[in-house]
């Protein structure tokens, strides 16, 4: 490998250059994991894929390796994984599909430079696609769809590509097209080439090794024969259809999510995945400038910066070790570097700088904007936070922390498992994934646990119980909203409140009032001249 000095400028540029970071989104069981396993078996990153909730094979997929997800076949908590594919270096951020954690998937978007969001061919835009597609909103970045699952009885294309357009408020634009669906699904036309991609099932169509194809001009005689009458016909006045009444493609409008091309395929058996990552990577961007407090980041900038967007604590339960994630926002990263840690306003070596595949790591000693990495972290990094070169201070923009809507009061059964409770909740809290109050003057032996969604509390106990041997008592609070105190004058002990008002306080010592309803909330302002509430805080 190179050394530092070695690398020109030009070296370290082409590197940037070829980074794709994009994270996935979806409804739950809309295929996303399974997709995230395509893309990493087309990489050579894997030689075997395995499917989430499959019979034929007890692999449990790559990317999700918490043990709940492995009970549940659903992913909680967001992974990461990176190979190269034909000149690209490749960075999959997997988020959860379910809306009870769309704040992790929102942090996850902050690393992101586009997403890719799955929508089921028989079902289309479902609820929890629409709360997850509204915080990609927020980004301002590519969003690219795949209509997955046509190896299965699927809706017309044309009435799934108007349900997105109307449900979400993007307009779409096909770049390939279905030819059939379930059992006639052949393959898929590609609008830009005018021909068909037509795919070999054989004997692997359970889409645990790539799959062979066939390509054809759409004029070829043989087509008929391929297709059969029916479909041939269906074909030619779908493209008829595109062709006239469909947007004009405009990579402006796609760069800031107005625009999303789609593709068509099944991930289960392969089909469409490989025209989609070639595609997808040509039109996708590399590393995007990042704001901060100085200024916009050229991610082209020679000098190294990066912010945490993820903690994650245990991953490897033989270690008990926690993981700060990390998105490189400029330069280059070299192991042996010196780095500022700018909220805690020290200078330090990063420890054990890693590539996370899933579960798996590996040591690296280099790594450029885009990248994303995982290090060491003794308890000193908090989501939101800033790395720099020494000699340059600034914060990138902070990550909101969403407003939870589900309370309940938690304490330990066992009073003398005080000292694993206290250190279970506070690291589960630091990863984002809970958010925990005290009552002022009280202690840690009884907390208050707010969730985005309730699927989080069961996450809770779990974790308490399996990784830090701790029963917990859990009962469920009538509050609905919460609101921070911008003030930083308000003595909480003197606001007029409602007796169903509390007043708590987050790890950071930041004041809160907890709300059974918006009757309370209207009450504490009118009552209090000058208080101000804000929905989020920002890390």
């Amino acid at each position: 490998m190179l050394q530092v000095e070695e690398l020109s400028l030009a070296e370290i540029n082409h590197e940037i250059e070829r980074r794709r970071t994009f994270a996935i989104i979806s409804h739950p069981d809309a295929g996303k994991t399974t997709l995230t396993e395509k893309f990493l078996l087309y990489g050579g990153a894997i030689a075997l894929a395995g499917s989430v909730k499959g019979k034929k094979t007890a692999r449990h997929a790559v990317s999700d390796w918490m043990e709940i997800e492995k009970q549940r076949g659903i992913s909680v908590t967001s992974s990461v994984m990176q190979f190269n594919y034909e000149g690209f270096c490749i960075n999959i951020l997997d988020t959860p599909g379910h809306q009870d954690f769309s704040e992790d998937t929102y942090r996850t978007l902050m690393a992101a430079d586009s997403a890719v969001m799955v929508i089921d061919a028989s079902k289309g835009v479902e609820a929890q696609t629409r709360k997850l597609f509204k915080v990609c909103l927020l980004r301002d970045i590519p969003i690219f769809t795949f209509i997955n699952k046509m190896d299965r009885e699927a809706r017309d294309p044309f009435d799934l590509m108007e349900e997105i357009e109307n449900e979400l408020g993007i307009r779409t634009y096909p770049i390939n097209w279905p030819i059939g669906c379930g059992k006639e699904f052949k393959g898929v036309y590609d609008r830009h080439k005018r021909e068909i991609i037509k795919f070999e099932a054989g004997e692997l169509a359970n889409g645990q090794r790539a799959v062979a194809k066939e390509e054809i001009e759409l004029g070829d005689p043989r087509l008929h024969d391929m297709l059969g009458e029916r479909l041939s016909a269906q074909l030619s006045d779908d493209v008829e259809l595109l062709d006239g009444a469909s947007y004009d493609f405009d990579m402006e409008e796609v760069r800031h999510g107005k625009l999303s091309p789609v593709f068509f395929g099944s991930a289960l058996t392969n089909f469409g995945v490989e025209p989609f990552l070639e595609n997808f990577l040509q039109m996708t961007p590399p590393p995007l400038p990042r704001k901060s407090s100085v200024g916009e980041i050229d991610p082209f900038n020679k000098d190294f910066s990066a912010f945490v967007f993820k903690i994650q604590a245990n991953m490897n339960k033989a270690h008990r070790d926690r993981i700060a994630f990390m998105r490189i926002c400029s330069g280059r990263f070299d192991k042996n570097m010196e780095v500022l840690h700018v909220q805690g306003g020290k200078t330090m070596r990063l420890s054990q700088p890693q590539q996370i595949m899933a579960q798996d790591r590996e040591i690296i000693d280099e790594a450029y904007a885009g990248d994303i990495i995982g290090v060491f972290d003794p308890g000193i990094f908090s989501i939101g936070d800033t790395i720099s070169v020494p000699n340059k201070k600034f914060e990138f923009e902070g990550i909101p922390t969403f407003a939870p809507e589900h309370f309940a009061r938690v304490r330990q059964k066992d009073t003398l498992k005080r000292k694993q409770f206290v250190k279970g909740a506070t690291q589960i809290a630091q990863e984002g994934a809970i958010q925990i109050f005290q009552e002022p003057g009280k202690g840690m032996e009884e907390v208050i646990v707010g969730v985005v969604g309730t699927l989080q509390f069961d996450v809770l106990e779990y974790r308490l119980k399996n990784e830090y041997n701790v029963d917990i008592i859990m009962d469920r609070l009538s509050y609905q909203y919460i609101r921070w105190i911008e003030n930083e004058d308000v003595d909480p002990k003197k606001l007029s409140i409602t007796s169903d008002t509390k007043v708590v306080q987050d790890f950071r010592g930041n004041f809160l009032l907890l709300f059974t309803d918006n009757w309370n909330i209207n009450w504490a302002l009118e009552k209090n001249e000058g208080l101000r509430l804000a929905e989020f805080s920002r890390t």
